[in-house]
């Protein structure tokens, strides 16, 4: 279940800085190209936090899956 939902978050990062792209080549409005790339950023955040491993070797995707 974990994984899944991962996936979607990286699916979704993808999503919206693509969205960010074509608007800027559009000339669309700056600032929800600026909320669309922070959002990303956050979930890139997140997505990191739960995949990098700690010092003792196990991330807490890894530990959830366990679980």
């Amino acid at each position: 279940m974990a994984s899944t939902a991962l996936s979607l978050l990286v699916l979704t990062i993808v999503a919206l800085t693509a969205g960010a792209a074509f608007l800027w080549r559009r000339g669309g409005g700056r600032k929800q190209i600026v909320l669309m790339l922070v959002l990303a950023a956050v979930l890139a955040i997140n997505v990191a936090i739960w995949v990098v491993p700690t010092s003792g070797g196990q991330s807490l995707a890894g530990k959830a899956a366990t679980q």
